[in-house]
């Protein structure tokens, strides 16, 4: 179970900085089971760390996110805002999406809206297998924005398995970056 994650944990073996595990993936690591296919695996980094990560990513097919388009990236420049998407290509190892967090005053800030934000030292857990993963009130305010159906899957999912702060957390987040979004019904009671 987690194969994917596990063998991240053991790539990013020497990645010095905070990292942890995003997405559905997420999810799933905080309840404990996987509950569904995964495409891919994402993996948060913070933007002043990313020198960190070009090191681990020699050798491997790296593009950016840039207008809708994934731009080969040369490992020797800076990626800024508002790019903030990495994808690593290697064929043994399959493909890895990082992703740029920004990180101000020792505090994790959402990039589409910086009013929103989560202190730094508390903002993910770790599986029972050691991995590091984004608390799953964050990886859910990602996921509001777009709400696909597999999205929907994940907040019925994980809900049973939130504590009160964090359904406060993403109650309070939801209502100042996206008041009408339908799982603030489920939120509010």
């Amino acid at each position: 179970m987690f194969e994917p994650c596990l063998k991240v944990k053991e790539w990013l073996g020497s990645y010095p900085c905070k990292w942890m595990i995003a997405g559905g993936w997420a999810i799933d690591l905080h309840i404990g089971e996987e509950t569904r296919e995964h495409d891919d695996i994402e993996v948060v980094i913070f933007r002043e760390d990313q020198y960190y990560l070009q090191d681990l990513l020699r050798g491997w097919e790296v593009k950016v996110a840039k207008n809708g388009k994934l731009v080969s990236w040369d490992l020797n420049n800076r990626i800024d805002p508002p790019v903030h998407e990495i994808h690593a290509f290697l064929y043994e190892k399959g493909h890895i999406e990082f992703l740029l967090n920004e990180n101000k005053h020792e505090r994790w800030t959402f990039r589409r809206d910086s009013t929103i934000s989560y202190p730094f030292s508390s903002m993910n857990l770790q599986s029972e297998q050691g991995i590091p993963y984004l608390n799953p009130e964050i990886v859910l305010l990602y996921k509001a924005k777009h709400s696909r159906e597999k999205d929907q899957a994940d907040f019925h999912y994980v809900f049973p398995y939130l504590n009160e702060h964090q359904k406060e957390w993403l109650k309070q987040a939801l209502m100042h970056h996206q008041p009408k979004h339908p799982w603030l019904e489920k939120l509010l009671y």
